[in-house]
């Protein structure tokens, strides 16, 4: 720390866009099924975890981890 109180920096500083509101939508969903639309194509299956930048859905045999600041829209199946 420097005497003003300031941090000089080195380097690159790493920045993390924490979404509240999807972040809290996934965790109600944990142990369901959904569908998350993304940037890149669909993904389904059961919500395992989420995390403030990612979250775990599973289908079958297969575990995705998907960046929440790539997610469109989430669809809970019934």
């Amino acid at each position: 720390m420097m005497p003003n109180g300031m941090y000089s920096q080195s380097g690159p500083m790493n920045v993390v866009v924490v979404e509240p509101y999807v972040h809290s939508a996934l965790q109600s969903l944990i142990g369901k099924r959904v569908v998350l639309d993304t940037t890149r194509g669909s993904v389904s299956g059961m919500v395992k975890d989420a995390k403030p930048d990612h979250v775990v859905v599973q289908e079958y045999d297969s575990t995705f981890f998907v960046r929440i600041r790539e997610i469109v829209w989430i669809m809970p199946e019934s």
